[in-house]
């Protein structure tokens, strides 16, 4: 009995320790989560997006609904084989449950660009990445200093919805899905009016464009039906293909603007689609873009 009683003593100190240091981790995510509920996290200006190292352009910031932004800091991050692995099965399931309306924006910092390319080429991340050598996302909104919350559910405005990540913490990943799909809900019941929508052309002809080049092309989509058309998303067929928008609805009769950015990476005739996804009849309206890069 008294080598039992050794035991319990020695076991308690240890036992309240660890329950000291939970609550002070609990009380320092609820510090972080009332300093970043609700803040606007600012973008560069000018910041390029790069797909399996090759492909890259400028990335206009996506309009959708919700976005996950990951700020990755490989002098602070650890375990980046797992978390990678992690992110991947994380975008999948969540692009399952909401058709892909959720975009997620990775940031990539180290002072030595071939430790992030060693990386990525290791883990053959599927994933479009921007390389931030000179941190300027983080000195622009001055992100905790613990990795661990350098990861932020944003809302359509990029104001802060969520901070943690949802690939480390069940708590945070049940959050962010509770959060995404009670959008869901609403959407649900927005495209149960479906309406119609138009183009004057579905297939544009953006001429020749030089090799190495990015050449943009507006096109203007107008609802012709009897119901607000939502758009939920717009999908381009191709890395080298971007679309984005300044608007999330449109009235009956209403016009908008989308801009299609084309980068030229490959000599020779191409063809690119853009779906676009709404509350329409098949759920999306297809136009797409040819030309010849020289």
């Amino acid at each position: 009995m008294k080598t039992l009683n050794l035991i319990i003593l020695v076991l308690l100190p240890i036992f309240f320790s660890c329950k000291s240091e939970q609550k002070e981790e609990e009380k320092h995510i609820a510090e972080l989560v009332n300093e970043w509920q609700g803040k606007k996290i600012k973008f560069p200006d000018n910041f390029t997006f790069t797909h399996h190292l090759t492909d890259t352009t400028d990335f206009p910031i996506p309009q959708s609904e919700y976005k996950v932004l990951v700020n990755i800091n490989l002098t602070n991050y650890t375990s980046c084989k797992q978390q990678l692995h992690k992110w991947e099965e994380f975008i999948e399931y969540t692009d399952s449950i909401t058709q892909e309306k959720v975009s997620f924006l990775f940031f990539f910092h180290s002072k030595y660009v071939k430790e992030i390319y060693h990386l990525l080429e290791q883990e053959e991340f599927n994933q479009s990445v921007c390389i931030d050598t000179d941190d300027q996302l983080n000195k622009l909104n001055k992100f905790p200093t613990n990795s661990k919350y350098n990861t932020f559910l944003l809302d359509k405005n990029n104001k802060v919805i969520c901070i943690g990540s949802p690939i480390n913490n069940i708590n945070t990943r049940n959050v962010y899905i509770k959060q995404i799909l009670e959008n869901k809900k609403t959407e649900s019941k927005q495209t149960n009016n479906i309406t119609k929508i138009i183009s004057d052309s579905t297939e544009y002809d953006i001429g020749i464009i030089k090799y190495n080049v990015i050449k943009e092309k507006n096109i203007k989509i107008k609802n012709i039906g009897k119901n607000t058309f939502y758009l939920h998303k717009l999908k381009s067929s191709c890395e080298c293909t971007k679309a984005s928008c300044k608007w999330k609805m449109l009235q009956p009769g209403d016009s908008g603007i989308i801009s299609i950015f084309y980068n030229a990476e490959k000599t020779g005739d191409f063809l690119r689609t853009i779906n676009i996804y709404g509350n329409i009849e098949n759920n999306e309206f297809v136009v797409s873009i040819i030309g010849t890069v020289i």
